[in-house]
């Protein structure tokens, strides 16, 4: 086996692990840098420069309304690409570590939805701000890539969730996430007058989505459920079929059930098993979809296992 099997492989392996919404999110945003960097290198050198400036602002956001409306796919592919290398790695590294947090409390399916969601805020404000505001609307048509929104969604998300979470930040040490979230969103703040202000718009807009998503968790009520059920028809497409024919016998299946019941009481390791399972199948939820995703039967059966 060569080394792009190999590679294919890898990539393959990391896809199919249950739970792992970050793998996820930073295998698609590696995918389109690394196609869009082969075709800019291709179609530059073969004198296609303009066709590779054409195909990328058909998938960037644009600020003009009009514009926009013309490629209204943009409010979603913008926060798939990248201008360089270090832009992705940033990137990816920050929706890393504090995306761990979200699983770790909330479940996987936590990290898509901030993910979404602080990207279509942040592309909605910049379409407002520039659209709205004189200041903006006098200034040249700009065009906006990059995952910060949701980045900043998920930041402002495990701080709003964990505020006293400690990281151990090289040369500075101990720093609690609060403070780390507060001084990304100054940061921002401070530069919406500078070049890059409809990116440092859509960073605020995606930590103020990552804040109120957490409030009404909280709350009992998850804002990307919508999203998650938009995923879930797609995947659907690409599901098989079961191939498997059920048959109904119904006397075997009495004479099983008859065994079963006259082994009840002297089987102590089968019943083991099988509360075993449940306990189980209770803690995978909870790595999917949360402590709160639980019913309270379920809250029940963890609480005495707890005990034993």
């Amino acid at each position: 086996m060569n080394t792009s099997e190999n590679l294919l492989d890898e990539f393959k392996n990391a896809w199919n692990k249950p739970n792992n919404a970050i793998a996820q999110i930073i295998i698609i945003n590696v995918i389109v840098f690394l196609v869009m960097l082969t075709l800019s290198i291709f179609l530059k050198v073969s004198g296609g420069a303009e066709i590779y400036r054409s195909l990328e602002e058909l998938l960037m956001l644009p600020s003009d309304l009009n514009s926009f409306l013309f490629q209204p796919w943009s409010i979603i592919t913008y926060f798939f690409l990248h201008a360089d290398l270090f832009h992705i790695l940033f990137n990816m590294l920050v929706l890393y570590w504090f995306g761990k947090l979200i699983v770790e409390y909330l479940g996987s399916d936590k990290v898509i939805s901030l993910y979404v969601l602080g990207g279509l805020a942040g592309g909605l404000l910049y379409l407002i701000i520039y659209n709205t505001l004189p200041f903006y609307e006098s200034q040249q048509i700009s065009r906006m890539l990059g995952a910060s929104a949701g980045v900043y969604a998920i930041i402002t998300a495990a701080a709003t969730l964990l505020p006293n979470y400690t990281f151990h930040l090289l040369l500075i040490g101990p720093v609690k996430i609060k403070y780390i979230a507060f001084f990304y969103i100054i940061l921002s703040f401070s530069q919406t007058v500078g070049a890059n202000a409809g990116g440092e718009w859509a960073h605020l807009a995606g930590a103020a989505m990552g804040y109120v998503y957490i409030k009404q968790i909280q709350k009992g009520q998850d804002l990307g459920g919508w999203i998650l059920q938009i995923i879930d028809f797609f995947k659907s497409f690409f599901r098989q079929s079961s191939k498997i024919k059920v048959t109904h016998r119904s006397k075997p299946r009495k004479k099983a059930k008859a065994a079963a019941e006259a082994n009840h009481d002297t089987s102590p390791l089968s019943t083991h098993t099988s509360e075993q399972d449940e306990i189980d199948a209770i803690l995978d939820k909870i790595s999917q979809k949360g402590y709160e995703s639980l019913t309270k039967e379920e809250k029940q059966k963890l609480f005495n296992a707890s005990k034993k």
